[in-house]
């Protein structure tokens, strides 16, 4: 059983085929108990992307409703909810000084090093489709995944 922790442009993959979608179905899909943290701003930047999709009219509007009333389910039942605190926001502000990261970038991040921190021996992998990230989480020593590359 492994943690992941989901970078929305990796969660937005589970709900709209893109490059990396297949990886991340299949991730999401094995038997072994996985488990899968999300920053609790994800949601804003999940319905973010939704909607910018339906307004360039790749999604219509009835499935744009139907991957958000998913999203918000699975929110609630799926996913292990990191908070947004103080310190989350201390080592955002501490990332971007030392990273060239953009500031929910590296909210993101520092809310998987967070989590890292946290949760005792499991070490979260930290899922994104953003190589600068990546990269700067890989500097930060988080096992990091690009799901939209093989």
């Amino acid at each position: 059983m492994a943690l992941y922790y989901l970078e929305t442009s990796a969660l937005v993959k589970l709900y709209v085929r893109e490059p990396g979608t297949d990886r991340m179905l299949k991730l999401v899909s094995r038997t072994n108990n996985h488990r899968f943290a999300v920053l609790t701003l994800s949601r804003v930047e999940f319905h973010s992307a939704i909607r910018r999709r339906e307004r360039e009219g790749d999604i219509d509007p009835l499935m744009a409703r139907r991957l958000l009333d998913r999203f918000g389910e699975h929110m609630e039942t799926k996913f292990v909810k990191q908070v947004i605190n103080d310190s989350v926001l201390d080592l955002a502000a501490n990332l971007v000084d030392h990273h060239p990261l953009r500031a929910y970038d590296a909210v993101q991040l520092a809310g998987c090093l967070t989590l890292r921190a946290g949760s005792g021996r499991d070490d979260p992998t930290f899922v994104s489709s953003d190589q600068r990230l990546i990269e700067v989480a890989t500097a930060e020593g988080l096992p990091s995944l690009d799901p939209s590359v093989s």
